[in-house]
């Protein structure tokens, strides 16, 4: 009794365990974030596709499958309900395509982005919105293939009709008919050659090198031409470009021009005040001469008075005067 209670014991406790970690596994991997539901109608089939397959948008995973079932609406057509966070930016410009996994064939849903002017997507009666599917990379290359494999059946069927008895035959009579052409146009060239046209076809050749050597002298002649021209070009725009020769001359002239103009309004009047000082002072320093040399005793005596004249009022006769 002992025992079996001991593996009761044990065996009640290895359930609580993995009741625990079931419970917190389903913890960890819950998804508190807000969620939206769309679906998808496919005419093409969705192999590979299983619920709970990512969803990417650009490549990022934004989701994942709900449920995958016959559409009732459209009938044919496969209906994909899947959820999406709310980061994903879902409007009426957004198309899905299916995606598959590397080797192992596995599917999942790609939304992409055709841009342009787009609104949010809104369901109707109570109906998730519908986004639309294009056709995957796979789908377009199986229907090309068969359009390619279509082609080449064609083209293998064109191939051996030409190459059928009776076209072989025509084939043959044409080679046949080159050869003869071949052996006639051999013996006009014995007999062009037994005319003596040689020296008229040498005659030919020479002439045509003197034009092709005046040809070329003429193409030497216009390319030194042209470089002329373009050098001439050339320095007429330097000549007229801002800072160029043309400039510099203008601005040359301007500043002579400029200083003439300063020389009229400042200089002249200057040197003519100059010249008047001049001028008055040479008559001052002619009366001071022409003083000094009527009374030269003013250089030591100074001026002094004038003494008066005859008949003027305290003139004295000198002694001894008659």
């Amino acid at each position: 009794m002992e025992n079996k209670s001991h593996a009761l014991a044990a065996g009640i406790f290895v359930l609580v365990v993995a009741a625990m970690l079931v419970a917190l596994a389903a913890w960890l991997t819950r998804d508190t974030g807000e969620h939206r539901v769309f679906e998808i109608s496919s005419r093409d089939g969705v192999t590979g596709l299983q619920e709970q397959a990512p969803v990417r948008y650009k490549g990022v995973t934004v989701g994942r499958v709900m449920s995958i079932a016959l559409d009732r609406e459209t009938t044919g057509n496969v209906r994909v309900r899947f959820a999406v966070d709310g980061s994903a930016p879902m409007t009426s410009a957004t198309f899905a395509t299916l995606g598959f996994q590397g080797v192992t064939g596995l599917a999942f849903i790609q939304l992409d982005d055709a841009g342009g002017p787009s609104q949010p997507l809104v369901g109707k009666d109570d109906q998730p919105p519908r986004i639309p599917m294009r056709p995957s990379l796979m789908s377009r290359l199986s229907d090309q293939g068969a359009g390619l494999l279509s082609q080449l059946e064609t083209a293998s069927q064109r191939v051996n009709q030409l190459l059928d008895a009776s076209n072989q035959k025509r084939v043959m009579d044409a080679i046949d008919r080159l050869g003869q052409a071949g052996a006639g146009i051999g013996q006009l060239t014995q007999s062009v050659n037994q005319a003596n046209l040689g020296g008229l076809v040498q005659d030919a050749g020479t002439a045509l090198k003197k034009l092709q050597a005046n040809a070329d002298r003429l193409g030497q002649m216009s390319d030194t031409v042209g470089a002329s021209a373009e050098a001439f070009k050339q320095m007429s725009e330097r000549m007229n470009a801002p800072g160029g020769t043309l400039d510099a001359i203008t601005q040359g002239t301007n500043t002579l021009l400029a200083t003439g103009q300063a020389v009229n309004t400042t200089l002249v009047p200057r040197i003519n005040r100059t010249a008047d000082d001049t001028a008055r002072t040479v008559r001052h320093i002619g009366r001071a001469v022409e003083a000094v040399h009527d009374n030269p005793q003013s250089l030591l005596l100074g001026n002094g008075s004038v003494p008066p004249g005859p008949g003027e009022p305290g003139f004295v006769a000198p002694a001894g005067a008659p």
